[in-house]
């Protein structure tokens, strides 16, 4: 009965109230991951500020990882403020949410140079990015929450596909507040001063956020269960102690969130520092390229979203994952052809042999004051900076690491690792045509005039696509999967462990796997092997929830 009353009542157009619940929650949605994906956008970046300078490898990672721990923390927001979610209600948590995310975005805009403090400087800029992650760990579910409650039975996954619109677009300003920025000013003003303004203009976007939503009311889902008294009082038990609540989390996590949040973070981020850290391509290329396949990708969020309503959110999701595993490789080589052919040919030119052992490699993913690097380590580095491949072999005895470069013009072997085997190494491959050192050995950005911008805007707006996919649905998808007393808590550290730990993590990992293992594409196992597995695990044990009764209390 109560699944006919919800079908009736959503025949009706769209109400002033759901148009207000849509708009607030999405604004605010936007501002949080505008905030967030500043840093994520400034990461390479952000490795000469904040880090020491000498292992370029090494300050990446160590970015990355300050960068991964706020995804890190999320789940734990998830929990705190689902828990104040379920037992307070929606409206409040989430303008607790955006408070703290706005504060800590601002301070990073405050926030001194490793060259001024030291290893302070990166202690509280991580200490900021764990309060962002905090927050967000604690916005997502609310507002998903807020608006499916708010949506009739057949728009659900249409109403709620907008708020999965936000990070994009979230996303896009970060791309084009810094673009902005970079254009306005000179490379100098803006590595001195400059990168602050977009972390200050965060906060007039938090006031906007927070006017906005001091005018809407609870969900009317969640009056009426605390008018009934059939709360949750103790909802983190509830959701992830008792059966089936707890089955139905860890499905989520294994077959849902973990393929969504690797092919997310894949078509987006990742391919984004391949484009600018491997391939070399300038930021203001590889922005525009970026928040173009955004604006036309953006919109089938909306589309998926809608098409969830009519044929159903989980084989949308699945198909994503599927599709996504299956053409990464490909896809990615296919971007080096057509981004910079250059470099392509001269890999397919080059062969580079390391000869070391492997016990002397460090799989370097957390990097600080306590790593220490091998001759081995510091070799990986410098070859993998230059967007290289290259391959291991068994060591020479007696000696650390022996490094091989044969190209056209003839055969360089060097032993050791020290500033004159880097020369060595960069005079090599200025001799045999690497196209983006200079004669003097410099650094040099790919030449634009050689990518073939219609084919690299296909292949990022095709990533897109696929994002949208298996985000476009989720939301709906995963309110759908729990009861009200309950739902803020259970669907938002599934989804949050999904996003900010598989997906979150990445960048960090796969270049870490790439350094690791001598080839630029290697870092694509990560999201593959992620994503097959929520195939697997959706396929066979998570049935479709677009026909459910979200009104109980119970399963």
């Amino acid at each position: 009965m109560a699944i006919a009353t919800e079908q009736m009542e959503s025949k009706a157009p769209i109400s002033k109230e759901e148009r207000l619940v849509i708009i607030a929650s999405s604004v605010g949605t936007v501002f949080e991951w505008y905030d967030f994906y500043l840093y994520a956008t400034l990461a390479p970046f952000f490795a000469a500020l904040f880090f020491p300078k000498g292992n370029e490898t090494a300050a990446l990672l160590s970015a990355f990882a300050a960068y991964a721990a706020g995804f890190l923390v999320r789940p734990f927001g998830a929990l705190v403020f689902g828990r104040i979610g379920d037992l307070i209600g929606r409206k409040y948590t989430f303008l607790v949410t955006i408070l703290v995310m706005g504060i800590s975005t601002f301070g990073v805009g405050l926030l001194p140079t490793f060259t001024a403090i030291g290893w302070a400087a990166p202690i509280i800029m991580v200490t900021l990015r764990l309060l962002q992650g905090l927050a967000l760990g604690g916005e997502y579910g609310g507002a998903a929450t807020y608006v499916a409650e708010h949506s009739g039975h057949d728009r659900r996954g249409y109403n709620t596909s907008w708020i999965q619109t936000t990070a994009t677009v979230g996303f896009f300003m970060a791309l084009a507040i810094i673009g902005g920025c970079r254009i306005w000013m000179s490379k100098e003003v803006f590595a001195n001063c400059g990168w602050r303004i977009p972390f200050w203009f965060s906060i007039f976007l938090l006031a906007v956020s927070v006017w906005i939503r001091l005018k809407l009311h609870e969900s009317p889902v969640f009056q009426k269960m605390k008018a009934e008294g059939k709360g949750s009082k103790a909802p983190l038990s509830d959701s992830f102690l008792k059966y089936p609540n707890n089955k139905y989390a860890l499905l989520a996590l294994l077959g849902a969130t973990a393929g969504q949040g690797v092919v997310w973070y894949t078509g987006q981020f990742y391919a984004l520092f391949f484009i600018q850290i491997t391939l070399k391509v300038d930021f203001l290329t590889t922005y525009t390229l970026i928040g173009a396949s955004l604006l036309l990708g953006t919109p089938f969020f909306i589309f998926f979203g809608w098409l969830s309503d009519k044929i159903g959110r989980l084989k949308i999701i699945l198909a994503g994952c599927l599709i996504a595993a299956l053409t990464y490789f490909p896809m990615f080589k296919a971007l080096t052809h057509y981004v910079n052919p250059a470099l392509e040919k001269f890999q397919n030119n080059c062969v580079i042999e390391v000869q070391a052992d492997p016990k002397d490699e460090t799989f370097n993913l957390f990097v600080g004051p306590w790593s220490k690097f091998s001759q081995v380590d510091r070799i990986n580095d410098t070859l993998t900076k230059y967007g290289l491949n290259f391959t291991k072999k068994p060591p020479v005895p007696g000696k650390p690491v022996v490094t091989t470069i044969i190209t056209n013009k003839g055969t360089t072997v060097l032993e050791g690792f020290n500033p004159d085997v880097e020369k060595g190494i960069k005079k090599a491959l200025i001799e045999g045509g690497y196209p983006n050192l200079t004669p003097d050995g410099k650094p040099k950005d790919t030449d634009t005039s050689q990518i073939n911008y219609g084919m690299t805007l296909l292949i990022l707006f095709v990533f897109l696509i696929y994002v949208t996919m298996v985000y476009g649905p989720i939301a709906a998808f995963l309110v759908e999967l729990f009861p009200t007393k309950i739902r803020y808590t259970s669907m938002s550290l599934p989804y949050h462990i999904g996003n900010g730990w598989f997906g979150g993590m990445l960048p960090l990992t796969a270049t870490a796997i790439v350094a690791l293992k001598g080839n630029i594409y290697y870092g694509l196992w990560y999201p593959v092997i992620v994503s097959l597995i929520t195939v697997v695990v959706g396929g066979l044990f998570l049935k479709e929830t677009k026909d459910r009764d979200i009104s109980t209390y119970e399963h």
